[in-house]
């Protein structure tokens, strides 16, 4: 399945429970499709929800609203049902917002260009905790609920390990070569895989976030986005346009699952009953996977073999971190973030966003 859109998409998510899927364009607009084993998806709506670019998009509130993230700095709550705005938060942050996650059912997450996380109380309709730890965009964050934190990666080069209980930055990572661009936490937690622009996966082992413990060569082309589908295995989108079946520790790539397209993935998201994969590439293309088909046989791509990291996973070199020491790391590294539209600065207060949620 499959559709295409007029411009540029850059996020999508699945609706917790009902056959819907919203994704968010460069045009600021956000729009919501119903999808079925036997149709096309159908376009329920699309509206025009921010001024800029709207970068990022989930559904909250067990699926009665959609929150999107804009490089206009603001966030926004839409009506499922409608797409009328609910709630508007127009300057959220002060720079343009990169990334939007949830945390539990009444909490969420903003990352912005200039690396500052903030975390929504939608009970107490406020910002509960902002993390300043890192010197460019955030890339991607995963929340970790066992412990109560959020793993970053950040264009500065770091992971940051967050906590929400003590509002303080555990660990940082040094800072590496590349840009990390993406995470999934493996392994029952023991292992933080971050992918890169030079193709290389780096895995972090839990405790141990000073240096990676391990990498792994096995990706020719930069790996923007990924998913965990189960502890031994993740789904790794690539700027070839190849989504791959990827093991880790064993580390090698099991085998290519499809090519979307011959230009970059943005973004993969699993359906709520994991029976599709949707991903979003630079093509203007959004395409539903049935996962079990993809996981049965390769469909239709060419190239990889499978590949094993030649690289041993030992921690005997790296420094047990302070997890609960504060961090407070410079760099001389200069910004090297891609995000090309970055919203304008804004020193207004932030307004009350959820008092209509």
């Amino acid at each position: 399945m499959e559709v295409l859109h007029e411009e540029l998409p850059f996020d999508l998510d699945f609706h917790p429970s009902s056959p819907l899927v919203v994704t968010s364009l460069i045009t600021g607009e956000v729009c919501l499709f119903r999808y079925g084993p036997e149709s096309q998806p159908e376009r329920l709506f699309s509206v025009k929800a921010h001024k800029e670019s709207c970068r990022a998009v989930r559904f909250v509130d067990s699926g009665k609203v959609i929150l999107s993230g804009s490089a206009d700095c603001s966030v926004l709550a839409s009506d499922v049902e409608t797409g009328k705005a609910i709630a508007h938060l127009e300057d959220a942050h002060e720079n343009g917002i990169n990334r939007l996650v949830c945390l539990t059912e009444t909490t969420i997450a903003t990352g912005d260009d200039e690396g500052c996380i903030k975390v929504w109380d939608t009970r107490e309709r406020s910002c509960c905790n902002t993390f300043h730890v890192h010197e460019d965009y955030i890339s991607d964050m995963t929340y970790v609920a066992d412990s109560n934190q959020i793993l970053a990666t950040s264009g500065d080069g770091t992971l940051s390990v967050n906590s929400l209980r003590r509002n303080k930055v555990k660990s940082q990572s040094e800072f590496s070569e590349d840009e990390l661009l993406s995470l999934v936490v493996m392994k029952n937690g023991k292992k933080v895989v971050c992918g890169t622009p030079s193709g290389a996966l780096l895995l972090y082992s839990w405790g141990y976030f000073k240096d990676c413990s391990d990498r792994f060569l096995g990706h020719a082309q930069s790996v923007d986005t990924m998913l965990k589908l189960d502890e031994e295995t993740l789904i790794s989108g690539a700027s070839d346009g190849v989504i791959r079946l990827v093991g880790i520790l064993p580390n090698r790539i099991i085998q290519p699952l499809a090519e979307h397209s011959e230009y970059p993935i943005e973004a993969l998201a699993f359906s709520n009953d994991k029976r599709y994969l949707g991903s979003l590439s630079h093509d203007k293309m959004l395409k539903l996977w049935d996962l079990q088909e993809l996981l049965n046989g390769p469909q239709g791509v060419n190239g990889d073999e499978p590949t094993k990291s030649g690289s041993d996973d030992s921690d005997d070199d790296n420094d047990h971190d302070g997890m609960d020491v504060d961090v407070a790391l410079t760099s001389s590294k200069g910004s090297r973030s891609k995000m090309a539209d970055k919203g304008q600065s804004s020193s207004r207060p932030a307004s009350d966003f959820f008092a209509d949620l």
